[in-house]
């Protein structure tokens, strides 16, 4: 008798540690051995909140009054997804105590951590779905290359308000001017700052329009691309002639957006030629007429930055030329501007 009880005794679960939840009583706990965790261990989120998916239910509260102040609070932070908060807040207490830092100057730098990982995130999300060119800004804009820009309209623009007016911005010129790079300069200004936007070129616009036409998906295709971003940037128009199918699609994606959302257009051909562009009067007309309402135009008038080393190479030429012919001879005459 005796050595049964002994061995009935052996096999009984152990009693809790006060302050302390064992693996098997807590439904997020690993399978591994797991040590509580008290503040500053410096464990990091993924092991601290590893386990507690949102679809389970917290801790029994029976078990959530054994455990320590700071287990419930590390609890707390993990049920509602604050990682950055919960791996923060061991280090945060030990601070507060060596800096004798008040409880509301704890929670505020906790919240604060949070909304810093958040907004990073958030912004990293926003501009995987814009689509925008990477490393072009308005900072990095070569306005000394280009003067037709003007500095102080390009400075108002960049003050998002025309996105909030619902305003468009048109930038026309020839290839290699900056067209694209202020179109992107401004879209990530804008991504920055929290709106969503969407980068295309026309040819791609109207292209994707008609495929999921076709597939059946397009309102769903519209709602999260198309008509749905506050800012729709739409690159390269002109280069290649659309036929009516396209100039049709273009139309409706403008018409949608009117007064509605901002776009961003670049072209490379004046108002005037958009007839030859979509091979169609009405067409062209109906698009020119809504996009220039309400609307910054920009005309960039000047070399082709792409080529800017080929250009200074011909102004050198030219230049020893005049030189050499002032002078009568190849040998060292000055330079007459």
């Amino acid at each position: 008798m005796k050595a049964k009880t002994s061995a009935r005794t052996e096999n009984r679960p152990k009693a809790p540690v006060s302050g302390e939840l064992t693996a098997a009583a807590r439904p997020y706990a690993s399978t591994k051995t797991e040590q509580p965790i008290e503040a500053g261990t410096g464990a990091t989120a993924s092991s601290v909140c590893e386990s507690r998916p949102m679809a389970r239910p917290l801790s029994p509260s029976l078990l959530l009054a054994q455990a320590s102040p700071f287990q419930r609070v590390r609890e707390y932070l993990c049920f509602l997804e604050l990682r950055t908060a919960a791996e923060s807040l061991g280090g945060e207490l030990d601070r507060a105590a060596a800096q004798k830092l008040p409880p509301l100057q704890v929670l505020d730098n906790l919240l604060a951590a949070e909304v810093a990982t958040t907004r990073a995130r958030r912004l990293k999300t926003r501009m995987g779905n814009a689509h925008l060119p990477r490393n072009k800004t308005i900072a990095n804009f070569d306005f000394d290359f280009q003067p037709s820009v003007d500095r102080q309209v390009v400075a108002e623009l960049s003050t998002l308000r025309f996105i909030e007016e619902k305003r468009n911005v048109l930038l026309v010129g020839p290839p290699g001017v900056g067209k694209t790079h202020l179109a992107v300069a401004l879209g990530a200004a804008a991504v920055d700052a929290g709106y969503r936007a969407y980068f295309t070129t026309a040819m791609d616009l109207v292209a994707n329009l008609q495929r999921n036409h076709e597939r059946g998906s397009l309102p769903h295709r519209e709602r999260g691309y198309i008509v749905g971003p506050p800012l729709l940037i739409v690159d390269e128009l002109g280069y290649l002639p659309m036929d009516k199918v396209a100039a049709n699609w273009l139309f409706h994606v403008v018409s949608r957006r009117y007064e509605r959302g901002s776009i961003i257009l670049t072209c490379n051909r004046g108002f005037a030629d958009w007839a030859q562009i979509f091979n169609d009067v009405v067409a062209a007309t109906a698009i020119v007429d809504r996009l220039l309402h309400r609307a910054t135009v920009i005309n960039i008038r000047g070399h082709s930055y792409r080529m800017r080393g080929y250009h200074s190479d011909q102004a050198d030429d030219r230049l020893i030329g005049y030189g050499i012919a002032a002078n009568g001879s190849k040998g060292g005459g000055a330079i007459v501007s």
